[in-house]
């Protein structure tokens, strides 16, 4: 009586704690693009923070690739190696120069609405690539196609479609919100067209990166790999954007405390945290709370940053969470047909909800 008490008792607990990981996860995101947004608004260069990002990054990832894989004896070509190389040119690199380019013409909570759009859009690619199956004869493929239309959807109306302010968050009355100046004049709409390409560019790494991992088994090794390259990538392009070398001075500041927190945190301990939880309990359960990020995001950037929020961006942003989990539903089901087909556990779908759910920029 009291050992059967005790472990289920136990068994709730273990519950808790992956829910407990997961919230604590859409906190560290929401984080991410609350510091980001305060590091380029307080002038820092976007492109040297992605290069001091993928820097620390490397050095956080680093040490647990090598005691960790150390066993593990991935044999690593140069003709892989290349592969790696252009991988993380067209995906980390080029995403995460525009996402922090993005954010500086466009408001944090966009930022964080526009990443529910990652697992439609990474659906479309790999449908469009032959590297998902799209069947709209069975309910589950009519549910992905038609989540990922109101995802994508649900984006542009955020971006695009203002409406009425609500009443409760309507900082400034005379209509003098900064965050409303940017998109009447047109700047809102250019970052959001660039953060939607940033994500866009994502999506495709992560469909990319199903293939690399079959090749390079070891995770770790080469998610260090690529914030590596990444961080050489960007060192270029930031050298050739910003010559005043001031630009790189990193002082005791938001601008240093910014590049560590998405450096070592959101690279280094949230990777662990979902892939802890993935492996408790799959990886459609993680993906479930990324509108969690959205809400936490939106109520500290009200505060924080003093954003309005209008009628029409919280229409966009229900489209969004419902497109994405539309989209999940419908993963679900067709990796429980999957499962019965005995395809290998490490299937497309978990490499893709992964990496959608542990980077996210």
């Amino acid at each position: 009586m009291t050992s059967s008490f005790f472990c289920k008792n136990l068994l709730i607990s273990e519950n808790h704690k992956t829910y407990i990981a997961m919230l604590l996860v859409q906190f560290v995101y929401a984080g991410m693009a609350l510091f980001s947004k305060a590091a380029v608004a307080q002038g820092m260069n976007p492109f040297v923070f992605v290069v001091y990002r993928q820097a620390f990054a490397s050095f956080a990832l680093a040490p647990f690739a090598f005691f960790l894989e150390s066993k593990k004896t991935s044999p690593l070509s140069y003709y892989l190696l290349c592969k790696i190389f252009l991988i993380s040119l067209f995906g980390m690199t080029l995403s995460l120069n525009l996402y922090f380019v993005a954010i500086k013409y466009t408001t944090a909570t966009f930022a964080a609405a526009s990443t529910n759009a990652i697992p439609a859009i990474t659906f479309v690619l790999a449908g469009l690539l032959r590297m998902e199956s799209i069947s709209i004869r069975q309910i589950y493929g009519i549910a992905k196609v038609l989540g990922s239309i109101v995802s994508v959807s649900g984006a542009l109306v955020f971006a695009f479609v203002k409406g009425p302010s609500l009443p409760f968050m309507k900082w400034n009355p005379n209509g003098s919100d900064s965050s409303a100046k940017d998109w009447s004049s047109g700047e809102g709409i250019k970052g959001a067209l660039i953060m939607i390409s940033a994500n866009t560019v994502w999506s495709l790494w992560l469909v990319l990166q199903g293939p690399i991992i079959k090749q390079y088994p070891a995770k770790i090794r080469l998610t260090t790999l690529q914030c590596f390259f990444s961080c050489i990538q960007s060192a270029f392009w930031a050298v050739a954007a910003e010559r005043n070398p001031s630009a790189w001075k990193l002082e005791w500041n938001i601008n240093l405390l910014s590049v560590v927190y998405c450096g070592v945190v959101v690279n280094g301990i949230t990777y662990w945290l979902q892939v802890w939880a993935i492996e408790k309990k799959g990886p459609v359960f993680t993906a479930l709370f990324t509108p969690f990020a959205l809400i936490i995001t939106a109520i500290f950037s009200a505060f924080f940053w003093k954003e309005t929020l209008y009628w029409g961006r919280v229409g966009g942003a229900v489209l969004l969470v419902v497109g994405l989990y539309s989209v999940l539903w419908g993963k679900s089901k067709d990796g429980k047909s999957v499962t019965n087909d005995a395809e290998n556990p490490e299937t497309k779908e978990e490499t893709i909800l992964e990496s959608t759910t542990s980077t996210n920029h």
